[in-house]
């Protein structure tokens, strides 16, 4: 339960923040207590208890050794917003910045209203809300240019790629993920709110998966083709997805527990998928479309047989075929996906998202291989690429990023 000296307290510290923002402070001080008020109004029917079984309660903690929205079960709504630095922020300003976004996500994320929220109703049905901060070169730049890894920039050029500037690149990413869209508009809206005095929007790229509760945790989503996508996915209990996908000894020690984050804008030309029988989807991945299982298997999870052949002597798997491609030897060259689905406008297809420890030595080896040869090439075009650090959780009372002002 908040205390009335706490609350009374926040305004101030938002204020010195801003720069003595007063209007701000007045009226956050106007909506203290809020979620209280808001909570209090509620008539029985619209209590959760009478309601039947609802799921809005559910919360992820947002302070921790990691931030939540990486190993966190993939919510059914993503949104991950770009963000430019304005020139004249530095490193003072990057810090204001980062307090204000983790105070009003630590807030948000247990279904308590940011601090000056309009709408503080719009807040309290959390629904499994995450919010992911993450950092472009530009960003870690302003603090000390020595901190940034030297993976941290684009990624080498590929034949396949036909990169737009308005979805690639950013100095700052904000990843809000939620099984509720309208809690996650609201979420999204309050972060911007703390960034107008320090940047703007460079691209915002909506996501999204079946809805919670569609299908038994754990199942494997499927892409706009059909496909099952992310089938050979390192779980957060493995024993080896630390040391893939967390940052550790050789990485700059402010990203210790912290990842590194692909983001890439995948369109999907349908129309042309849709003229494609059967028997040719399966074949240009590789896998079966009803379950999942490798064209040599039965089951999603079965480990392809890339030497089984035909009663013609042709390999069963192509040599073209999407899993062989994607398949290394080398058992350290794995990313964690984490994807979304999109639609805008004309345009359809996937947002890939994957977490590693290092893209150029992970995720750069894979893409060349599907850029060489992958059918799926014939569909697909890559349009949006960018890289972030995803920097380690923070403790209560601290802020995401802390460790690079640490450092």
């Amino acid at each position: 339960m908040e205390h009335p000296t706490e609350e009374g307290a926040r305004p101030s510290r938002r204020s010195v923040l801003l720069g003595g923002a007063a209007a701000a402070g007045v009226g956050a001080v106007t909506l203290s207590g809020g979620d209280a008020l808001v909570r209090s109004l509620r008539s029985p029917a619209e209590s959760p208890s009478a309601a039947g079984q609802v799921h809005g309660e559910r919360t992820h903690p947002f302070h921790g050794a990691h931030q939540a929205g990486i190993a966190t079960p993939p919510q059914a709504h993503a949104r991950f917003v770009g963000v430019d630095l304005h020139e004249d922020v530095d490193a003072d300003g990057v810090r204001r910045l980062l307090t204000l976004l983790s105070d009003d996500a630590a807030r948000l994320t247990q279904g308590r209203s940011a601090l000056a929220d309009t709408e503080p109703e719009l807040a309290l049905s959390p629904a499994g809300l995450t919010v992911t901060l993450g950092f472009g070169p530009g960003l870690v730049e302003r603090v000390d240019p020595a901190l940034v890894p030297q993976w941290l920039g684009p990624l080498p050029e590929f034949d396949t790629d036909r990169l737009e500037d308005g979805w690639s690149h950013g100095d700052l990413l904000l990843q809000v993920c939620c099984d509720d869209p309208l809690t996650l508009s609201h979420a999204a809206r309050m972060l911007l709110k703390d960034t107008r005095a320090f940047g703007s929007v460079r691209w915002t790229q909506d996501g999204f998966r079946r809805s919670y509760g569609a299908e038994p945790e754990g199942t494997t989503m499927r892409n706009l083709f059909g496909q099952v996508d992310g089938t050979v996915n390192p779980e957060p209990d493995d024993e080896d997805f630390g040391p893939l996908v967390w940052c550790g000894e050789g990485a700059p020690a402010w990203l210790r527990g912290g990842t590194a984050l692909v983001l890439r804008r995948v369109s999907m030309d349908l129309s042309e998928w849709d003229r494609l029988d059967r028997p040719g989807r399966e074949d240009s991945v590789g896998r079966r479309l009803d379950n999942g299982a490798p064209l040599t298997g039965q089951a999603e999870h079965d480990d392809p047989d890339l030497d089984a052949l035909t009663p013609l002597g042709f390999p069963v798997i192509a040599e073209y075929a999407h899993i062989r491609r994607a398949r290394s030897e080398d058992p350290d060259e794995r990313i964690f996906r984490r994807g979304y689905n999109y639609e805008s406008g004309d345009d359809a297809g996937l947002l890939f998202v994957c977490h590693q420890q290092d893209p150029h030595r992970q995720f750069v080896p894979i893409q060349r291989r599907l850029d060489e040869l992958d059918l799926l090439n014939e569909w697909i075009t890559h349009i949006g690429s960018t890289v972030f650090a995803i920097p380690p959780g923070c403790s209560e009372g601290g802020f995401v990023g802390q460790t690079l002002f640490e450092a």
